[in-house]
């Protein structure tokens, strides 16, 4: 087998992260390929060659897998934002089953309880977050607002029907991009480092149906946004516009950056409830992205901890603190460590919202804030960014010698390294499950309970 060979060959399984893994050549080498469903006849090419496996892209689909639907999306294939819309959604929970209870199975010395992938309440229009991009259709195209086309860092596609948000989004999108249009400005050049607008951010509650939107663009040049922010006031929505803000970001980095903010209409925060709580969000503060699935989630990660009466919980990495303040309410104490200040601030008006005065935040990395807490928690629950936990901030955890721990997992993959430790100094595996919340995509949350052992 050689590079640049192309071969024909049916997808026979697919691994997180959506890795098809199927056979090619005399030898019946096994070829990894993106972006297939298990059972599709597909023509490829090899790019990488390696010792017993090799790494192919997608040419064509020559027959689909029997498992195949017609998309709802009509933008599914071409924009990069979903992997996973060509299959019924009972399809989507059981392949991404397969996939985390293959790697769990495999990571965890010993038996434990797995307790199958809790699905999301809903499989369409639930983010209640999105940052669409500005850019060309195509190079010297026509300005474009939406998502990143698939495999491409340049092209963006004009996701007018994208169908993991609701209609209040699309409309939101149309109105800005004809306005974007109308005043001949250009977007953003991410190699020339030229041009005007760059991202629309737009967060919606599900509970209270409040919406916050945010054109981020470069402090070079600014028409009158406020005749934008008109418009906007003026579409009719299923939900109600809390503020509609212009923020600058002249970082030559191609992410959601706040250089300062300017509210054009109403306040630049709204509020969403999750199992009872109220939660005060700002534009770019964390928060899940699907907030029925959040529910979802909580529920099991609160069950996982089992009777915290009198406990003193750890929550690390705790972000806005939506988890703290959910086991604030049936522990003795709690205590949130997050990285980022603002997320800290946010946490701690949250927690006054909500009269809870049993739950605590510190601001600092993990790592270091640590050494400061001068408690010993009963109860850990850990939810860190996708990359998974720091191995030295995880001895540190590991050395409180807390007799319950949760991780809560983004990336499988991060989890089942940071268990390689966990379990190499005294801890067991209980319980784990998955939670889907994000329908259409590969990604998939994971649950552990892990005991000490006595």
């Amino acid at each position: 087998m050689k590079k640049g060979q192309i071969y024909e060959g049916v997808i026979e399984s697919v691994d997180f992260p959506n890795k098809g893994k199927v056979s090619a050549g005399e030898e019946g080498r096994t070829v990894v390929v993106k972006n297939g469903v298990p059972g599709q006849l597909v023509r490829f090419s090899v790019n990488k060659v390696r010792n017993e496996r090799a790494e192919g892209r997608i040419l064509e689909v020559l027959k689909p897998s029997p498992l195949e639907i017609e998309p709802p999306c009509p933008h599914f294939g071409q924009c990069g934002g979903c992997t996973y819309q060509n299959l019924p959604y009972e399809e989507q929970i059981r392949l991404k089953e397969r996939q985390i209870k293959s790697m769990m199975d495999e990571a965890v010395k010993g038996a434990y309880v797995w307790e199958g992938t809790k699905p999301s309440p809903v499989s369409s229009g639930y983010r209640n977050k999105m940052e669409f991009s500005f850019g060309d259709e195509y190079k010297d195209g026509p300005l474009a607002l939406g998502m990143h086309k698939r495999g491409s860092f340049h092209d963006i596609v004009n996701v007018t029907d994208c169908q993991i948000v609701d209609e209040d989004y699309r409309r939101i999108l149309a109105c800005t991009l004809e306005y974007a249009r109308e005043t001949g400005l250009s977007y953003y050049h991410r190699m020339k480092h030229t041009g005007y607008y760059r991202h629309l951010l737009v967060r919606k509650a599900v509970k209270t149906k409040e919406i916050l939107v945010a054109l981020v663009t470069t402090g070079e040049e600014t028409p009158n946004l406020r005749n934008w922010a008109d418009r906007l006031c003026s579409l009719s929505l299923d939900g109600r516009i809390a503020g509609i803000l212009h923020t600058k970001n002249d970082s030559v980095a191609d992410v959601v950056k706040d250089g300062g903010t300017e509210i054009l209409y109403g306040q630049e925060y709204f509020y969403e409830e999750i199992l009872g709580l109220r939660f005060k969000i700002t534009p770019f503060s964390f928060f899940q992205t699907n907030s029925l699935g959040a529910e979802v989630l909580y529920r099991m990660a609160r069950d996982y901890m089992g009777d915290m009466k009198d406990k003193v919980i750890f929550d690390l990495y705790s972000g806005t603190g939506t988890i703290a303040q959910i086991l604030a309410s049936v522990a003795e104490k709690v205590v949130g460590v997050e990285i980022v200040k603002e997320a800290v601030e946010a946490a701690r008006e949250n927690a006054r919202l909500n009269g809870l005065t049993n739950v605590h935040f510190w601001a600092g990395d993990v790592l270091k804030v640590i050494d400061e807490l001068n408690e010993v928690p009963d109860l850990i629950v850990v939810d860190p960014p996708r990359d998974g936990v720091n191995p030295k901030a995880l001895e540190r955890i590991i050395g409180f010698g807390a007799e319950r721990m949760v991780y809560i997992a983004c990336k499988p993959t991060s989890l089942v390294r940071d268990l390689e430790m966990l379990q190499g100094r005294g801890y067991e595996v209980e319980r784990a499950g998955g939670v889907d919340m994000f329908p259409g995509t590969y990604h998939v949350e994971t649950v552990v309970l892990m005991s000490k052992v006595k």
